[in-house]
């Protein structure tokens, strides 16, 4: 396992630091976490973010929707969601994805990371082409087309969040470990992201820690458990009530 480089974190924003663990799956060397499951990245998002939020049914019966995201990483959930929002929406929908990061990753890793799973490349190809293009990973990232807006925004959601300017339908929560980056789960975070949030709108993330859920409820939501991806047992998702 890679070992920690450093358990500080502070609220600049910094290039990702990678290894690569067995699978050819990217790990952060400052959380010593990876950034999606070793089993199958692309199935665990699909489980976990997409039909925790019910996205399919709901995409199928709107006209615009907006998500909202802790941890881009790879962009593996975004790609997903564009697939699906393809595949579901009707023609005229639009979709606005807003995503936080802090430790962006390079063009380089972020392509290496995707080519395990061909059926994304031609979503992703604007996507790492635009990121390399960008001479200014330290503030915002924005990527557009005719139904579906990107925007990244960069620093520690701690104080992004706050300043940005959008009601979410859907929350996906993916940070790293709650245990090894507790900032991204702490309870005045997860307030905001109460605010954020449209009547009715859920949120989904792969934890099933207490003290996460506790601090969702605390904010207003209705938390729940179901059945994590492969393997593990439970994963959490929950509502801001009507």
């Amino acid at each position: 396992m890679i070992q920690n480089k450093s358990k500080t974190v502070s609220d600049e924003t910094g290039e990702a630091q990678i290894g690569w663990i067995e699978g050819g799956v990217p790990c952060s060397t400052l959380f010593d976490d990876p950034y999606y499951s070793r089993q199958d990245g692309l199935a665990e998002t699909r489980h976990v973010f997409l039909a925790g939020n019910r996205l399919a049914e709901r995409f199928a019966a709107c006209d615009r929707f907006t998500i909202a995201e802790l941890g881009f990483g790879t962009g593996l959930n975004f790609l997903a969601t564009a697939q699906m929002w393809h595949e579901t929406a009707p023609p005229a929908a639009k979709l606005d994805f807003f995503s936080f990061e802090q430790f962006p990753m390079t063009a380089g890793d972020m392509a290496a990371a995707l080519t395990v799973w061909p059926e994304l490349t031609m979503l992703a190809r604007p996507l790492l082409e635009a990121w390399s293009d960008s001479s200014n990973l330290t503030k915002v990232f924005e990527l557009k087309n005719e139904n579906i807006a990107l925007t990244v925004l960069f620093g520690d959601a701690n104080t992004r969040l706050p300043q940005a300017g959008f009601s979410a339908d859907a929350w996906f929560l993916d940070g790293f470990s709650p245990a090894k980056n507790p900032e991204l789960w702490n309870t005045t975070l997860m307030e905001e992201v109460f605010r954020r949030t449209r009547p009715g709108g859920t949120l989904a993330t792969y934890s099933a820690a207490g003290w996460v859920r506790r601090n969702l409820e605390t904010a207003g939501f209705r938390t729940e458990r179901q059945p994590g991806y492969a393997g593990k047992r439970q994963m959490t998702v929950a509502m801001r009530p009507e």
